[in-house]
């Protein structure tokens, strides 16, 4: 069992040909809510990934993961609840950290949204300049609010 510590923030510049690796990623949610189990395909693998509700305004939560067969995720891709996530996701280092900054495409297209994972709930880390506003605990940001909430449905003000 592990805890998860992640601020997510908003991306406002370029950082593409900062990243030392992208991936292709999709996912779905089988159950969503409080606590969210998800399956994730990536070209070769796949997880299975249970998340617990957070009590700290969205920074850290309760987090299992476990590697399963790629054949074992498209089984369970039928049963996901909306539609499925799809993005490209750049690994960026910065200062001993890495930012895993994700591209969606599809029913999200036009969002991107960069996380970092911290060892502590007060560690610091280097800011990049591409980062902008921090939406850390803002479940309209989460994967499994933009499964049946997409980002291209979203207002203008919703945008902001």
């Amino acid at each position: 069992m592990a805890q998860e510590i992640e601020r997510k923030f908003l991306v406002v510049g370029e950082f593409k040909h900062l990243a030392h690796r992208s991936m292709r990623l999709t996912q779905g949610y089988i159950a969503s809510g409080r606590r969210t189990v998800r399956v994730r395909l990536s070209d070769d693998k796949a997880w299975l990934t249970i998340k617990g509700p957070s009590l700290d305004g969205g920074l850290s939560r309760f987090e299992w993961e476990m590697e399963i067969e790629p054949k074992r995720a498209l089984e369970l891709l039928p049963l996901v609840e909306g539609t499925l996530i799809d993005k490209r996701r750049y690994l960026i280092e910065v200062d001993g950290h890495t930012f895993e900054v994700d591209e969606f495409y599809g029913d999200n297209l036009g969002l991107v949204i960069a996380e970092v994972e911290l060892r502590n709930i007060d560690e610091t880390f280097t800011r990049p300049e591409w980062l902008g506003r921090e939406v850390t605990g803002e479940k309209r940001f989460y994967n499994s609010h933009l499964r049946a909430h997409p980002y291209t449905e979203w207002s203008d003000e919703e945008r902001r």
